[in-house]
């Protein structure tokens, strides 16, 4: 499943499920944690409920369920067992051991196929657990991260500079996560821009993330979804390269390195190339991997 770009929704707004369909997202995300007051869970489960039985989706819906921990989950779960999303979003994941809970209760529930998401950095344990997603389960699709509950839960007055840019302890989080996401085999997912009028941030802040390694990133307005695509797409010259390098390559199999356009390149050069080489067979798509 390829994906730059995830579109939170609020499970009570059946009225934006319809309109994100619009938007261009590569998934959507129906949040029942968050976005919807605990007085309204029930009627955000209706709706989603309603939505995931029509045939208006068309594209894969991820469902954000509340915390393993809480009392709300049962009733979360049991929805995604009868519904059947394409996955699941685990807010307040600890590490491997919550995605293994989390499928384990899914079996039990006769799910055998929703692919989880864990958001990784909203707890200050859920730091120390980074390390700990790989082998946790062949559903795990990826990581995500977000800088919104973590400093709340540490009392922090804030995560983010005035340009937008993290603190260092969030840009910790963030690396921390980047490589925890790498490691476990799946791919990375950049956290929010909250600024969803801040078109030029959002690019600038995006292009980062595809430069450091993310695969895609969350959104929460359908506004921010085409700026997202676009930063998350290889361009036309980046293509160009790849094709020069995986040619050169070709040409001569036993090099270890080869000069390309004036510049070394070597074994590592082959494998960027044929990454986005492959991103490119579905237009802008980086892949989030199921963990094998």
């Amino acid at each position: 499943m390829r994906l730059r770009s995830l579109l939170f929704v609020p499970g009570d707004r059946p009225d934006r499920m319809l309109k994100a369909l619009l938007a261009g997202a590569d998934a959507l995300i129906l949040d029942l944690e968050d976005a919807v007051a605990d007085g309204h869970k029930d009627v955000a489960r209706d709706a989603i409920a309603t939505f995931l039985s029509s045939d208006k989706p068309g594209l894969p819906v991820f469902v954000r369920v509340n915390p393993l921990e809480s009392d709300l989950v049962a009733a979360d779960l049991a929805l995604v067992a009868a519904k059947r999303p394409r996955g699941v979003v685990l807010p307040k994941s600890a590490g491997g051991p919550s995605v293994a809970e989390l499928e384990r209760r899914l079996a039990a529930l006769g799910n055998t196929d929703a692919l989880i998401l864990p958001i990784a950095t909203e707890t200050p344990a859920a730091i120390f657990g980074l390390g700990t997603y790989g082998g946790a389960s062949a559903r795990l699709c990826g990581l995500a991260w977000g800088a919104e509950d973590l400093p709340t839960a540490i009392g922090a007055a804030m995560s983010r500079e005035a340009d937008g840019r993290f603190t260092p302890p969030y840009e910790v989080a963030r690396t921390l996560m980047l490589f925890g996401a790498h490691a476990a085999g799946v791919s990375a997912i950049e956290a929010v821009y909250p600024a969803v009028a801040d078109d030029a941030g959002l690019a600038a802040y995006a292009g980062r993330g595809r430069r450091d390694g993310f695969a895609g990133m969350l959104a929460i307005h359908p506004r921010q979804v085409a700026i997202i695509n676009a930063a998350f797409t290889p361009t036309a010259e980046e293509i160009a390269w790849a094709r020069q390098v995986v040619a050169a390559f070709a040409a001569s199999p036993d090099a270890g390195a080869l000069r390309v356009e004036g510049q070394m390149v070597d074994r590592p050069h082959l494998t960027r190339a044929r990454r986005l080489l492959d991103a490119a067979l579905s237009p802008g798509r980086p892949s989030i991997e199921v963990s094998r």
